[in-house]
């Protein structure tokens, strides 16, 4: 065993290379808070790159299988129409006839496969990715899964260049690519959670949770941009850019206080300490508590709350899921005030479902510390989210206004009890009294 005097040493070996390089800038450490601020900015843009890499698929869908009116060259928001045959075929030279085998009558079929592939090994790979986090430094892992998921997301786009027509090609990149995707989620909140305690959970973790829909429209709007110069383009550049803000968080990201030293008490000064909870207590509990309470499958739906939040949050991501890959491919094939919308503009046009996503999770966060009801908040929302739904469907036709109107509106519903029960439910759960045994 190390002696007490090595433990510094040991500490500042695990530092990362970044912050020892603004430690030496400064000529000293670095506070807590500005720990805390440099885990909040860099797991934020490490998990916008994973929604903005998982984003393109639903962009280039109608590039792949153009059954409508396509799309010519244009500008980010210009609204572009192509309702004639001629304009189609004057504009068929950007994208073509789509790309085989996604343009023939299982097109739509084949690219649902795609989609069902990649989000089974997803889900599969989010269980096992849980279990290695707690066995390997979060920032190793979390850099390997981005730098993983921006080597295959970028493959899928070669396909363009290497005249690949191979479903099975295209199957295989994207089912690794969503092994690889899986490392983000719970790295991200495993970090964020040994950094920050219980007071104002829900608002914090709102608005740290924005980066889903930040994403969202991040690859929304690059994809969108890179779609008239080839479909290829939309896969590479967001692939290349996780890839690289993945070198980021292997220099900045500090996984831990104790990983680098630095000290609570700043935090601890004022904080009032209620009854029963330390006010050290980290987000999601520490790898400490989580290694010693750690409970099985099975336990874990013992735990109250966990059964209709699980089932709440099923639903949310059900709608949720469809709308992210499926809304521009929806927008560009509905008749708007009797026109079709382009590919390029009805990708554009979809970011305002993130938008009100944005909206949605910062307002159920803070109603729910508000109120300190945090079921009745994901219960009202998701109640709401249904006219909401049922309108977008019947009346968004009518007028590009009325789309944008109550395509925000869907957005805010469905993610609002999304990110709150990913989040700061989550949280509670993990610190639930019934694990104290």
């Amino acid at each position: 065993m190390a002696s007490l005097s090595e433990l510094p040493a040991l500490r500042n070996y695990s530092k990362p290379f970044g912050i020892r390089f603004l430690e030496y800038i400064k000529k000293g450490k670095l506070s807590y808070k500005t720990h805390q601020a440099i885990v909040l900015i860099v797991t934020f843009l490490a998990y916008t790159c994973y929604h903005a890499t998982r984003k393109t698929t639903s962009i280039v869908k109608s590039a792949l299988d153009p059954q409508s009116p396509d799309v010519g060259l244009k500008f980010p928001w210009r609204m572009t129409y192509l309702s004639s045959p001629a304009e189609k075929k004057r504009f068929s030279w950007v994208l073509g006839d789509g790309w085989a085998p996604f343009n023939g009558s299982d097109g739509s079929a084949l690219l649902g496969e795609l989609d069902v592939a990649f989000l089974s090994v997803y889900a599969l790979g989010m269980y096992f990715s849980g279990h290695l986090g707690d066995r390997m430094n979060l920032r190793v892992f979390l850099t390997v899964g981005m730098v993983g998921t921006g080597l295959f997301t970028s493959l899928f786009g070669v396909g363009y260049w290497a005249k690949i027509h191979s479903f099975y090609y295209f199957l295989i990149v994207q089912m690794i690519a969503g092994l690889f995707q899986s490392t983000g989620w719970p790295s991200v909140v495993a970090v964020v959670g040994n950094w920050f305690g219980k007071k104002k959970r829900g608002l914090i973790m709102g608005i740290w949770n924005a980066h889903t829909s930040v994403g969202n429209i991040a690859g929304s709007l690059i994809a969108s941009a890179l779609l008239s110069y080839g479909w290829g383009w939309s896969f590479v550049v967001p692939g290349l850019l996780i890839a690289f803000v993945g070198l980021l968080v292997f220099l900045f990201l500090p996984v831990s206080p104790e990983s680098v030293g630095a000290d609570k008490e700043e935090d601890e000064v004022g904080s009032p300490r209620k009854i029963g909870e330390g006010v050290t207590e980290p987000l999601l509990g520490s790898d400490a508590e989580i290694k010693e309470t750690a409970v099985g499958f099975i336990e874990a739906w013992k735990i109250p709350g966990v059964a209709p939040f699980a089932f709440c949050l099923f639903f949310a991501k059900l709608v949720a899921y469809t709308f992210l890959y499926w809304l521009p491919y929806y927008i560009s094939h509905t008749a708007i005030e009797g026109k079709y919308l382009s590919s390029e503009t009805a990708g554009n046009l979809s970011t305002f479902f993130d938008i009100g996503g944005v909206l949605g999770g910062i307002l159920a966060g803070h109603i729910s510390d508000r109120l300190d009801a945090r079921a009745i908040t994901a219960a009202t929302f998701m109640y709401c989210a249904i006219p909401a739904l049922y309108f977008y469907r019947t009346y968004g036709h009518i007028s590009l206004v009325m789309n944008i109107a109550l395509m925000f509106i869907c957005g805010m519903f469905v993610n609002g009890p999304y990110a709150l029960i990913t989040t700061a439910v989550s949280a509670d759960l993990g610190t639930h009294s019934s694990l104290r045994g």
